[in-house]
């Protein structure tokens, strides 16, 4: 269970947890994990508080920070946020704001206070998510800095290098793994389409051998719908140095989701999610629901690029956020197929040890296997 890449990271299991939860990232860090907070949906003032907080709760754990900054996106080039939302604003076709928020009216959600507004354009881009780079780099607790889409900009991993933390990227295939890897990427994060969030079309157990394959001896994750020990055995067995998870953190008992929206993945199977661009602009797995299905419909507007989406939806996600138990119809609930087996709150601490021992389980399993044909 120990591997290399532990010895690296200063943690006791290789089981890194994204989560969008700062106590989630504790309790994972303190259970001998690692536990990643995605930062796209902060300031960097906020995700200061956010970080001061994990550092005041993890002891002399190490933990990780998530960004998000695609390979392409609209208004690439432009570092002056001010100016680049205000171009990308003049980009948005008022239909498309209008039918959102019809959608919204129609479910009967409320509208948000103006005092909670949410922000327009979150840290979709370098020159909003450079910020929130800069923050992480000022807690020395923060051992890795991951990006989410897409291989980071050269000027981004020379400065994590500068500070001596490490910088993962996450892949959906072994042309853009080679790409990290000839970046100078340090961790090759290999994510399955089964997998919650942003994903790509390859299954897991095709992509994970083909990965570690092509950028060997760069240490890869195995990510993609992991929430089970026996999971985590497979993606040892095919290579990987640990795995990445993501979706098993939304029924923690420390996650901050809203009961309704909880319910959801409780309620729902593993045949419930599909890869829409309805949210963000780039395909992301999530509950299918009225609103994927109504931007599906070849009558209505057509998802736009990242991150012009988002500056469309993101005050609907505050909505969701605030009002779930009338949003669940129209909410976003990214999620992977692992969906199928999150059907009760537990512990974070219980999950991270049960996970571990049931991947020594199904390991002690395939040794007395494999000792049995020896044996014959």
């Amino acid at each position: 269970m120990h591997t290399e890449l532990c010895d690296r990271l200063g943690i006791e299991f290789p089981i890194l947890a994204f989560t969008h939860c700062r106590d989630v990232v504790a309790a994972v860090s303190n259970a001998g994990g690692f536990g990643v907070l995605g930062a796209v949906g902060f300031t960097a003032e906020q995700l200061r508080v956010e970080l001061d907080w994990i550092d005041e709760h993890v002891g002399d754990k190490p933990y990780g920070v998530d960004v998000v900054i695609p390979g392409k996106y609209e208004g690439m080039g432009e570092m002056d946020p001010a100016k680049l939302e205000a171009d990308l604003q003049a980009m948005i076709p008022e239909g498309t704001r209008a039918f959102a928020r019809r959608l919204y009216a129609d479910a009967g959600v409320p509208e948000l206070p103006e005092v909670e507004q949410a922000p327009a354009l979150l840290g979709w881009t370098l020159a909003t998510a450079w910020p929130l780079v800069e923050e992480a780099l000022r807690h020395p607790k923060v051992r890795l800095i991951a990006n989410a889409l897409g291989t980071p900009p050269t000027e981004v991993i020379e400065e994590i290098h500068a500070e001596d933390r490490l910088v993962a990227a996450l892949c959906g295939s072994a042309a853009q793994a080679l790409h990290h890897k000839e970046a100078g990427v340090d961790i090759v994060i290999a994510q399955g389409t089964e997998g919650g969030g942003h994903t790509g079309e390859i299954g897991s157990m095709v992509l994970w051998p083909e990965v570690v394959d092509a950028v060997a001896p760069t240490p890869v994750l195995a990510a993609g719908g992991i929430g089970t020990g026996r999971q985590m055995a497979a993606a040892l067995a095919l290579g990987a140095q640990g795995v990445w998870t993501g979706s098993i953190w939304l029924t923690v008992e420390e996650a901050d989701v809203p009961p309704a929206q909880m319910q959801a993945f409780f309620d729902a199977s593993s045949r419930d999610t599909v890869r829409s661009r309805s949210w963000t602009g780039k395909p992301c797995r999530m509950l299918r629901n009225d609103w994927t299905e109504a931007w599906e419909n070849p009558d209505n507007p057509k998802p736009l690029g990242m991150p012009l989406q988002f500056m469309v939806t993101g005050e609907m996600v505050a909505r969701h956020h605030q009002y779930a138990d009338k949003a669940q119809k129209v909410g976003f609930n990214p999620v992977g197929q692992i969906v199928g087996r999150m059907n009760k709150v537990r512990k974070t601490r219980d999950v991270v040890f049960d996970m571990v021992e049931e991947c020594i389980e199904a390991n002690d399993r395939v040794q007395r296997l494999m000792g049995g044909v020896a044996a014959e």
